[in-house]
């Protein structure tokens, strides 16, 4: 099969996509928070090291710490103001986090050196790297690796294809897709920017079918602009956008068990992610601030905002209207691969794409009885896996076994779990094997 034949991907479920309560819903920019909590760990990799201390008055764009490695990224001041403390705070993905507490001046004052420079596609690539990782750069679609490091493959990885993934295929969340229709030059010229990066010679972008008007709206910017990009429609199926699925639906490769998307030519970028680097090529402006799409039957007044990194949670639900009076659980994410959160005082961060707000109907779990090997796990996983054999080895502590049957690939895109007549938390106890697998690897190096 040649390039672009394949529209999809095995395995894979359809749930109910409930994007109609933000999908029509256009980007509201919060105000600005009087205070923000922003963690020094927003990405894969090593925690960022603090270069300010308490007291230091800072500008919107001034770095608050420095990356501590190639593996890392730094981390700014969204509002202007005054460093009041540095300590743990509780993080949206559990545990404590050291942070950088800011008291708000109100005056919104800029660092200096942020600004439009004309001729930045000239820059050299080393040069447009070093801007991506000092903007703080990571995976906007959730998964916030450090966007410099997968633009960097070894010389022997050449990739020839990049994918920008519009897909957002998880329930709920429409930031992208709004995102998408609102500001289409900045993700096309930010796409521009990686596709010189990456020297490649082929440029797609996945969009699922659900989303028409992205579709074309697409077409027509890239039409414009006169950029040699393709859109590609794609079939409405759950995981479309995870990254080695979107690979083989749309560059019809399929990436081997333990490697990555490079060691195929391949590189995948989410278009928040692209929009972010355009800013931070072409105005040396970090990553403070991102699309957030606030949703659920629990929350008073579902909208898509713009959100300053180190906004409280409560902050953000107060401006869309208040949580209503029958919240069962609040989730930062989607339903399907989202986490669920025990306090609205912690802080929004790079990778937080939607906030979603169940009541206590929807997320009261059914009662988990025995497993009736249907398979039903197995016909849906897309990575080709056995989640009924996965989650009884790992409720045995058989965790050999789970290696041997390739734990490790698993993605956790809930798919098992969805369709399991049990109501097994398979995804639960597959996230726990993986990390006793992980553990015993380390302790065996």
């Amino acid at each position: 099969m040649g390039l672009f034949s394949a529209r999809s991907f095995s395995g894979g479920v359809h749930p109910s996509d409930s994007k109609s309560l933000t999908n029509k819903k256009p980007i509201e920019k919060l105000p600005l928070p009087s205070q923000v909590i922003v963690p020094l760990q927003q990405h894969i990799g090593a925690p960022s090291k603090p270069i300010v201390e308490k007291g230091t008055q800072v500008r919107v764009g001034d770095p608050l710490s420095e990356s501590a490695g190639f593996v890392s990224v730094p981390v700014h001041a969204t509002i202007s103001g005054t460093v009041s403390k540095i300590e743990k705070r509780p993080h949206p993905l559990g545990l404590n986090s050291l942070s950088v507490v800011i008291d708000g001046d109100g005056e919104e004052s800029w660092n200096p050196d942020i600004g439009y420079q004309e001729d930045y596609l000239e820059l050299d690539v080393k040069e447009m790297l070093n801007r991506i990782q000092s903007a703080g750069l990571a995976g906007m679609g959730g998964a916030t690796f450090p966007t410099h490091v997968k633009l960097s493959p070894p010389p022997d990885k050449p990739i020839d294809t990049l994918i920008l993934n519009g897909v957002e295929c998880e329930p709920y969340l429409t930031s992208d897709h709004r995102l998408m229709l609102e500001e289409p030059k900045k993700i096309l010229l930010g796409m521009q920017i990686i596709f010189k990066i990456l020297n490649a010679k082929v440029g797609a972008i996945g969009i699922e079918n659900n989303k028409p008007d992205a579709i074309e709206m697409f077409r027509r910017v890239i039409s414009e602009l006169k950029l040699p990009f393709k859109v590609f429609p794609l079939h409405v199926k759950y995981p479309q956008g995870a990254e080695k699925q979107l690979i083989k639906a749309v560059a019809d490769r399929t990436v081997p068990a333990g490697k990555l998307p490079m060691d195929v030519g391949t590189v995948v970028q989410n278009v928040g992610t692209a929009a972010a680097v355009y800013d931070a090529v072409a105005y040396k402006r970090p990553l403070i601030e991102r699309v957030v799409t606030v949703t659920g039957d629990g929350i008073n007044e579902p909208k898509n905002v713009l959100v300053r990194i180190g906004t409280l949670y409560s902050d953000v639900f107060e401006y869309c209207g208040g949580l209503g009076d029958d919240v069962g659980k609040i989730i930062m994410g989607g339903p399907m691969m989202g986490l669920a959160q025990s306090s609205v005082d912690v802080p929004v961060i790079k990778g937080t794409s939607g906030l979603l707000v169940l009541n206590e109907k929807e997320s009261r779990r059914r009662q988990e009885t025995t497993c009736i090997s249907c398979a039903r796990c197995i016909d849906v996983c897309p990575m080709g896996l056995m989640p009924k054999m996965l989650g009884a080895f790992v409720k045995h502590n058989r965790f050999d076994d789970a290696e041997a049957y390739h734990v490790l690939d698993c993605i956790e895109c809930g798919s098992c779990s969805y369709v399991c007549p049990a109501h097994i938390n398979l995804v639960h106890l597959i996230r726990f094997g993986k990390s006793e697998v992980i553990k015993k690897r380390k302790k065996a190096s």
